[in-house]
């Protein structure tokens, strides 16, 4: 049995054994399928490496030299090289499937914390009121309540008081449909004032102060419907960006209430 066959049959009991221990595992399947990668990918080395001696053995007898009979010296070179190379590889795979082993670990507890979620969760409330499709809710807690805001396509802005299960505004300023709605941290840090941001599809931006039940600011620079809104998560969420139906984004100061920025290039909404 020539060296090959040796390290081919080495490897083989390696990975077979590996294999074992990868199948009684918790994911195996994945674990599984990604070491089956690395062993055919070992094997393939080693037969490439075979035919390669081979072709190389047979041209050199063609031209007459005496190197059929290799020495020991160099049968065991040639098995360091191959063993080298294939344990350099599992160290790399196995260090891989290491990490992977990780995430995996991370999602399949993901998966399993949302399936106990969804199995146990039952239907606390429901707040009605909006006559038309709700497009957007957002929440948020102010002076220790909790607060959900809504827009909808019944052109409304509502407030409603998750504690004590009621709805306690009603904004009915914008024109058309309510596209999206947040709640302005910058206010409340800033002002300590309870505001909400809306989006309409009338082209405006508006801030409603909800506890006293008063229309702050308005944004009507855009020459279409705004389709979305988003405070920044930094300087205290002082910056605002939107996005319309006038295939544009544009910054906003939430302080100044002014434009900073127009950005062009989207070719549709």
């Amino acid at each position: 049995m020539n060296t090959y066959s040796n390290v081919l049959q080495f490897i083989l009991k390696s990975i077979s054994a590996y294999t074992d221990v990868i199948q009684n595992s918790t994911i195996s399947n994945l674990l599984f399928f990604n070491f089956k990668i690395f062993a055919f990918s070992t094997i393939f080395f080693v037969l490439h490496h075979q035919k390669t001696y081979q072709e190389k053995t047979k041209k050199s007898s063609r031209m007459n030299l005496n190197l059929s009979i290799k020495s020991k010296e160099e049968e065991k070179e040639e098995t360091q090289i191959i063993i080298h190379h294939w344990i350099r590889t599992l160290n790399i795979q196995l260090g891989w499937i290491k990490d992977f082993d990780k995430i995996v670990v991370n999602y399949a507890s993901t998966v399993f914390m949302f399936e106990t979620f969804r199995s146990s969760s039952k239907l606390i409330n429901t707040f009605t009121g909006h006559t038309d499709g709700v497009n957007s809710i957002d929440y948020s807690i102010f002076d220790d309540c909790q607060f959900i805001c809504s827009g909808s396509g019944d052109s409304t802005v509502r407030v409603w008081d998750v504690d004590n299960n009621k709805q306690i505004q009603l904004f009915n300023g914008h024109l058309s449909f309510v596209y999206c709605v947040k709640f302005s941290l910058y206010h409340y840090h800033n002002h300590h004032q309870n505001v909400i941001c809306s989006s309409s599809y009338d082209k405006t931006i508006r801030f409603w102060d909800f506890k006293h039940n008063q229309q702050l600011q308005i944004f009507n620079e855009h020459t279409d419907g705004i389709c979305g809104i988003e405070f920044s998560p930094f300087n205290g969420g002082r910056y605002l960006c939107s996005g319309s139906y006038d295939k544009t984004i544009r910054l906003w100061d939430v302080e100044t209430s002014k434009s900073l920025h127009v950005f062009n290039g989207h070719e549709n909404t």
